[in-house]
């Protein structure tokens, strides 16, 4: 009988079924510590840290590539020449440009090895890979550009100017675009990726900090870091169709796999720190539930199969694992101090 069992629960574990009934992804979950110069690696079934990672100063943001062998990290280059006063937050708590170049850190999944370091412009925040895996997408905040990278060989290709203090960026889900937050300028810009070139910049409001698509590609959304809200775009049209408010200081964004559900986590600031998430309908564009997770809630990662966010809390020094079909908080863990960007392979 106890063998049955064992065997039972061996099954269950290779299927990616956890303890409790639970049904976990099977994937490792990245987590960029801001204030700890560290990559938290973290397993997404059992939500135990693997490893460590060192990286280079002030990691700001973390992407997993599409094939899952590389983790892509920004970073302000080797921590014992960063600049001590170098950012902490937004606002009062926003980003500011810092003096020297910035650079992309390349960890191999398997090892959790660092095995490059690419230089890009000053003051990187985010960083995105094309669908195709071939080029690595970096924002550069401090100088009003992108870093287009080669993602085989690791070496900058290109750079595109956008507009003011870009921070955050995403593809359309066919690849063809990618939109950038301009967290200083009030816009979006649009980067034809064919051309590497910016073709427009559509207004939206006060300090845009992220966006993001519906993997249908129907929508695209804009946090609002200055106004407590979102603004839902019509990609075919570049108008702003929706706005829609949430908590305060909205940060980072994700819609669901299947295109019906927004996750908007709502930082606050040092002083007053925000600790939910929005849950907002993407038929009715209402919020339709609001998720108490930890103080400082700004990254947002959610699975392929839809079934878990991980929300990081940079002021709390944790992540939540956000369970979307319960609408409730199914973990937290503890990570590094200040953890910023997360990623889990898309």
């Amino acid at each position: 009988m106890s063998g049955i069992r064992n065997w039972l629960v061996m099954a269950a574990m290779l299927s990616g079924w956890g303890v409790a009934g639970v049904c976990l992804a099977a994937d490792n979950v990245y987590v960029a510590n801001e204030e700890a110069d560290t990559v938290s690696v973290l397993d997404a079934a059992s939500f135990k840290t693997l490893a460590n990672v060192r990286v280079g100063a002030k990691p700001h943001n973390v992407q997993v590539s599409p094939d899952g062998t590389r983790v892509w990290v920004t970073n302000n280059g080797e921590p014992a020449t960063a600049d001590a006063s170098a950012h902490q937050g937004m606002g009062k708590d926003e980003h500011q440009a810092m003096g020297d170049a910035g650079a992309v850190w390349v960890i191999d999944t398997t090892t959790h090895a660092v095995v490059a370091k690419v230089g890009v412009g000053l003051h990187p925040a985010h960083v995105v890979l094309t669908p195709d895996g071939r080029f690595a997408y970096v924002t550069n905040g401090g100088d009003n550009t992108l870093s287009v990278i080669d993602a085989s060989t690791q070496r900058r290709v290109s750079t595109i100017a956008v507009g003011k203090f870009p921070h955050g960026i995403r593809f359309s889900p066919d690849g063809t675009q990618a939109y950038v937050a301009n967290l200083k300028g009030g816009t979006v810009s649009v980067v034809d990726t064919a051309s590497q070139k910016e073709v427009a910049q559509i207004p939206v409001g006060k300090g845009p900090a992220q966006v993001g698509f519906t993997p249908d590609g129907r929508l695209a959304f804009v946090s609002l870091s200055g106004e407590n809200a979102v603004a839902v775009i019509d990609p075919a049209t570049r108008k702003i169709l929706h706005r829609i408010a949430v908590g305060t200081v909205p940060i980072q964004l994700f819609a669901t796999p299947d295109s019906t559900t927004l996750l908007v986590a709502n930082q606050g600031t040092r002083k007053k720190p925000g600790k939910t998430v929005s849950m907002i309908d993407l038929g009715t564009f209402k919020v339709i539930k609001t998720v108490e997770t930890g103080a400082g809630a700004h990254g947002v990662a959610i699975d392929r199969e839809g079934q878990y966010a991980y929300i990081t809390n940079t002021y709390a020094g944790t992540l939540s694992v956000f369970d979307i079909r319960k609408r409730s908080v199914a973990a937290t863990v503890p990570v590094g101090k200040g953890p910023n960007g997360v990623s889990v392979r898309p």
